[in-house]
Formats: structure tokens, C-alpha cells, sequence
């Protein structure tokens, strides 16, 4: 039989919306010749739910968008995923389960045993796990269907398991031969790569068929990558869909043979894109069609003007240079430059006088002490407020501009640079900001060169520079990685990378000075294993001992 994928891009909570797409996906591929196509995991109300599934409205009206559905695509079996009434005592209302549609019926309905805890998935909290899960035959075959995580436990891959029961195991054994697993998988640096691995062990391991569908899109802070595989038994890959994009793919069951679509290959073209995506998400899903950035003539706020021009349009980007008396004029002409080579609304806000109106009001009480950082965030805190009034007005969406390397160590300011609606690169560390805009620049060259080659600063003081207060970026972001996203401890990444303990240790308390920060931070999108963010939750008022 021709079985197709349904990689599409819902929306959490658009029940019209995502029936309309899956409706759409179904025929066409019926059209095509396929007789059963998958959806990705809750594909009718979007993923993630978070607590949207406590509302009993919420799980009403994916049930009568489910009808739709069966009602419009009698022609072909669906897999789609939705939240349906849990039958469990454990308090938990609704269950994560996938839906076979045939012939205007539910012909079967399984829902998922592995609900994860860790990192950004808090399952546990909103769904009552399947206490069981049994095969349906379909075109001769005896059919495993599971839902993301329930694939994630395989004893053959994993060296140390999260969960004492493996569902794709016991499917196996009552006699499962073909794995069907609906998905909304996130992605991260390296995220694809282990899940071709993983899936192709288990289709190696059972010798059975595997074949995944993953949703695409962004959601908030996470970006689906789509990448949906089929496996032949021996884990070779049959089809394969695009990456960070919608798609439909097929395959043949029997023969096992199908499509192998082009994905975006290359760590610096797949963040890339998956930021384009995320960012292109965010702002649409959230009603927006414009957005402001402060364009500083630095590399953070480049980057994040190239991301959002392609993202959503250059006419819908607006530039805003606010250089205060310490901005030098290199920097503003590179904003500009940048503005006009992107083809984006460019406009020259000075703040000088703003400042000086601000040291005037504050010279009574700040007599007698020397200028600092006071005087520094007044300038960077200037610029939030002329960027909000610029949303406020024009009804756009401001982006903050700072990185991951500054996120980290507190190198940013509350209701200054912080403002905004999304931090398109706050999971992206400094020294990957350059690689990106050296990719961003072989597609296009866009960033002006003097931007890549001055050193970081801040500009908020005569001769400022980032490495008066920091490492060196190369330095710095190992720590970061090492402590961030390994919970390395300072011993062992001052022995494993050669650092002087004294310095990892310095960097370790900014980290843990700066929660408040953090928690008060926009949104931002997740590229690496471990962001700041909800994925990331540490107490506020604590003492740790680094």
C-alpha cells in the first residue's frame, strides 16, 4: 500500500485551522493513490498543549474538529493525534492519543504510555499515561502504533533508560511488524541525528519497518523541524522529508521504497533556518506582522535583522539606530548599511539629549558618586522605552537582540536591551552568532564587513569593550556549554579544558546572579540541548556553592 506523511504546521488551539490542513494533506495524497497517511502527535490542537488541555472546552472542540475529519476523508485511512477523556485514577483528565479514522469512523484509538518529564516536556503534569497498548491490522500487517517518546526507550540505543517499560518492545513481541510512531519531536543541534540513529536501531534491532512523522513549525520557544523518516528493517532510509518546512512524502509498504526529500544539512544552515522558522512562527501565530529591532551596528542585532528580514519580508522589518554620545560613527553608519542592504525601513533616533535629560533629573541624588553602570542603563533602558513606544504606536512586535554568551552572565539590561517579544538568538552563544553571520553573508552578503570585524562593545562608555568585563567569547561559551547545558562542575571543566578554576568559577556565580534576569527575559528559541528558559528552572533567592 502507498502510505503518505503528513508533516504540516499546526497551530496550538487553531481546531479550524489544523483540520482544514490535515483535510487538505488527506486528499491530496488520496488523490495521489496513498490509502493511509500520518499526522504528527496532537495534530488536531497543535503541540504543546501545556495547560490548555485542562479546559474541558479545550478537548471538546478537538473532538468535534476529529469529526470533521472523519467526515472528509472517508476516501482514506488517517493517523492524527488529539487529546481525548483519560479513563485512569490518576486525577488526570485527558490522555495524548492517536486516532485511526476509516470510513467515517474511529476505527482505533491508542493512546501514548511514555509521558517525559525533562528538560521542555512536562507530560507528567497534563496527561494520564496508557495503561496498555495493542496492534490494529491494516494491509496486512499487524501495525504498532506509538506516539514520540513511547520510541524513545529502546534498550538497544540507550545506554541508561528513563523508563522500566519499552512500548515498541512489548508491540514487537505480541507480534507487531510494521512501527508507526507520530511525533512532535523538537529540534536542537544534533537532534536529528540521534533520532535517525535511534529509529534506524530499532528498525535494525526488531527487523521490522519504522516509519516516523514529525510535526514542523515553530510553537513559543520551540522550532519543529519536520525531517520525518521511513526505515526499511535492515535501518536503511526509505523516504524522508524535508526539514523546516512543510511536506507530504511516500512510500510503499511492500516494496519499501519512497521518497527521499533534500533537508537542510550543516549545523550553521540548519540553526539558521530553524531560526528563520521560529522567528517567521512566533510573530505570525501571534497575530503580528510587523517587527521593530534596535539596530546597534553590532553583530547580535545584524544577525537578528537578516534572521527576521527573511523570516517575515523586509518591508515588515523595521531598523531603529538610538546612538547616545558614546555611539561611535562607524556604528551608526553599519546600521545603516545593514538597513539598506537588507532593503528595510531604516530610522535614526538619537538619545543624547534624552540622556542628558535623565543625568540633569538624577544629578541631586546622584551627587557625590562617580558614573557607572547607573548612567550605562539609563542609555540602554532609553532605547527599550523609544522601541516600545514604537510597538505601542505601530502595532509591531519588538525583537530583542541579545545572545546566549550575555543571557548567561547577565551581560544585558532588565527594560533595556532585554525589552521585547521574542529573543530570536538568546540560545545562540557569541561565538556561533559570528558563524551564523558568516553563513548568513555566503548566502547574501548583507552584514557589513566592518561589523564582523570590530571588537564587541556595548558602547555605553568612552572605549567600551565586551572583554573588559568578560573572557574572551571562546573561552567564555565552553564554560557556558560545559556548565549550562552538562552541569559540569567548575573542577572538572577547569581540568578538561584547561581553564584557571578561579576564572570558571567567576563565570559559574554571574550565571547563578543572573536567574532574575533570565526568568524576566523574553521568550527565546531553542537551538541547543539545553536553553534558558522553562527547560532550564533553577530557584531565584539561593545560595549554591559553585
Amino acid at each position: 500500500m502507498k502510505i503518505a506523511l503528513g508533516q504540516i504546521n499546526p497551530t496550538v488551539g487553531d481546531f479550524k485551522g489544523n483540520a482544514a490542513k490535515i483535510i487538505d494533506f488527506s486528499r491530496r495524497a488520496q488523490a495521489d493513490g496513498a490509502g493511509l497517511i500520518l499526522f504528527p502527535e496532537l495534530s488536531v490542537c497543535g503541540y504543546p498543549t501545556l495547560d490548555l488541555v485542562e479546559r474541558t472546552s479545550f478537548v471538546t472542540h478537538a473532538r468535534e474538529a476529529l469529526d470533521k475529519i472523519t467526515a472528509e476523508t472517508k476516501g482514506i485511512a488517517v493517523v492524527c493525534g488529539l487529546p481525548t477523556p483519560a479513563q485512569a485514577e490518576t486525577g488526570k483528565s485527558v490522555m495524548n492519543s492517536a486516532a485511526l479514522l476509516r470510513e467515517g469512523k474511529i476505527a482505533f484509538l491508542q493512546s501514548k504510555m511514555l509521558l517525559p518529564t525533562y528538560d521542555v516536556f512536562d507530560e507528567m503534569r497534563n496527561f494520564a499515561p496508557a495503561k496498555s497498548q495493542v496492534l490494529f491490522p491494516f494491509c496486512g500487517r499487524q501495525m504498532a502504533l506509538t506516539i514520540c517518546e513511547d520510541a524513545w526507550n529502546d534498550k538497544h540505543y540507550w545506554n541508561k533508560r528513563l523508563y522500566t517499560f519499552d512500548p515498541v518492545e512489548a508491540l514487537i513481541h505480541a507480534g507487531g511488524n510494521f512501527l508507526l510512531n507520530i511525533s512532535a519531536s523538537p529540534f536542537w543541534m544534533g537532534k536529528r541525528e540521534v533520532r535517525r540513529d535511534m529509529l534506524a536501531t530499532i528498525a535494525r534491532s526488531y527487523k521490522v519497518p519504522v516509519a516516523m512523522v514529525n510535526q514542523v513549525g515553530g510553537n513559543d520557544s520551540l522550532v519543529f523541524d519536520g525531517s520525518s523518516l521511513v526505515f526499511d528493517p535492515s535501518g536503511n532510509v526509505i523516504a524522508r522529508g524535508k526539514s523546516f518546512e512543510e511536506d507530504l512524502v511516500y512510500f510503499d509498504s511492500d516494496k519499501l521504497t519512497g521518497e527521499v526529500h533534500e533537508q537542510v544539512e550543516g549545523e550553521e544552515a540548519s540553526v539558521y533556518a530553524a531560526l528563520v522558522l521560529g522567528t517567521r512562527d512566533y510573530v505570525r501565530k501571534c497575530g503580528f506582522k510587523q517587527v521593530l529591532i534596535g539596530l546597534s551596528g553590532g553583530i547580535d542585532s545584524a544577525l537578528t535583522a537578516v534572521i527576521a528580514a527573511e523570516a517575515l519580508g523586509p518591508e515588515n522589518v523595521i531598523g531603529v539606530a538610538m546612538p547616545s554620545p558614546y555611539s561611535s560613527q562607524g556604528s551608526i553608519d553599519d546600521a545603516a548599511t545593514l538597513a539598506g542592504n537588507l532593503g528595510i525601513r531604516f530610522e535614526l533616533l538619537p538619545i543624547s539629549e534624552i540622556f542628558a535629560s535623565y543625568r540633569k533629573t538624577l544629578q541631586p541624588v546622584f551627587a557625590g558618586f562617580k558614573e557607572d553602570i547607573a548612567e550605562e542603563n539609563i542609555q540602554s533602558r532609553t532605547r527599550g522605552a523609544l522601541l516600545m513606544a514604537m510597538s505601542n504606536k505601530f502595532g509591531a512586535l519588538v525583537l530583542s537582540t541579545g545572545n546566549k554568551s550575555e543571557l548567561g552572565v547577565g551581560y544585558c539590561t532588565l527594560y533595556g536591551d532585554m525589552v521585547g517579544g521574542l529573543a530570536v538568538i538568546s540560545d545562540v552563544p557569541k561565538t556561533l552568532v559570528y558563524r551564523l553571520s558568516r553563513y548568513a553573508n555566503s548566502r547574501k552578503p548583507v552584514i557589513p564587513r566592518s561589523t564582523m570585524d570590530k571588537p564587541p562593545s556595548a558602547e555605553l562608555r568612552p572605549d567600551q569593550k565586551d572583554s573588559d568585563s568578560l573572557p574572551p567569547y571562546e573561552v567564555l561559551d565552553a564554560i557556558l556549554e560545559d556548565y549550562v547545558e552538562d552541569s559540569h562542575s567548575a573542577e572538572q571543566i577547569a581540568s578538561d579544558r584547561g581553564f584557571d578554576r578561579e576564572l570558571v568559577c567567576k563565570v559559574i556565580r554571574m550565571v547563578e546572579r543572573s536567574e532574575y534576569k533570565r526568568q524576566q527575559a523574553a521568550p527565546g528559541l531553542k537551538i541547543s540541548a539545553k536553553a534558558f528558559g522553562y527547560g532550564r528552572r533553577f530557584p531565584i533567592a539561593a545560595k549554591s556553592d559553585v
